[in-house]
């Protein structure tokens, strides 16, 4: 049985679409530039993984890399962009072999590793593992989440998402469904200048999101940290 496959829902990193909260202190062009180099960091380590089918889903014109599949976001809520990706990508996952388990991240946790995407990848082709696989954000969120069943996705729509208590309302919603949830290492998101240099100092060396931060972000004063 072939391995999962890997979503990846991203934003085309355009000016004063991505990362708004990081402005003031950056500038619209300065958030591009961090995003893009998120999304460019968040691809690699995507491609670096043993997952059957990867496949980003994309608001805008951003290109997929070479051997990837690319589709397009669908709806207007968040939640509802999840769903339909996880029904989006199905026909991809299942037309090349694979098990309909699939994994999807983000853009905004560009230090996660391929041992991070390998570990709930693993989990989900288990024939005893988990349904469901769930990555915490510190902020209240989720960075990941996997199901071995996409259709469980469902239970997204009814879910508000950017909340501190996102993450707790989607763990609640799965085991209502009777699913098996495996909670993953928490991580943090980038959303503040704090948060983009708190992420960058725990990335790779080579990182191309955590040289972005140091030229285009400014290091937040104390008294924005604590806010």
């Amino acid at each position: 049985m072939s391995a999962p496959g890997v979503l990846v829902l991203a934003k085309t990193p355009q000016p004063g679409r991505v990362k708004t909260r990081l402005c003031p202190p950056c500038t619209p062009e300065q958030a591009a530039r961090v995003a893009a180099a998120a999304l460019a960091d968040t691809l690699d380590t995507v491609a670096a993984t043993t997952a059957d089918a990867r496949i980003l889903v994309v608001d805008g014109d951003h290109p997929a890399p070479a051997g990837w599949q690319r589709l397009a976001q669908r709806g207007g809520p968040l939640g509802d962009r999840i769903a339909n990706a996880f029904a989006d990508a199905r026909p991809v996952t299942d037309g090349r072999g694979a098990a309909a388990a699939t994994l999807l991240i983000g853009m905004d946790t560009p230090q996660l590793t391929a041992a991070h995407l390998d570990t709930a990848v693993g989990l989900l082709d288990t024939a005893d593992g988990p349904d469901a696989v769930l990555g915490p954000a510190d902020d209240g969120g989720w960075w990941a989440l996997g199901l071995r069943e996409p259709g469980h996705a469902e239970a997204l729509r009814a879910i508000p998402t950017s909340t501190a208590r996102t993450g707790r309302l989607t763990l609640a919603a799965l085991r209502r469904r009777g699913l098996r949830v495996h909670l993953l290492p928490r991580l943090r998101d980038v959303d503040t200048a704090a948060d983009a240099h708190a992420v960058a100092a725990r990335c790779p060396a080579g990182s191309r999101f955590a040289v972005a931060v140091a030229v285009d972000v400014d290091v937040p004063s104390p008294a924005a940290v604590g806010r």
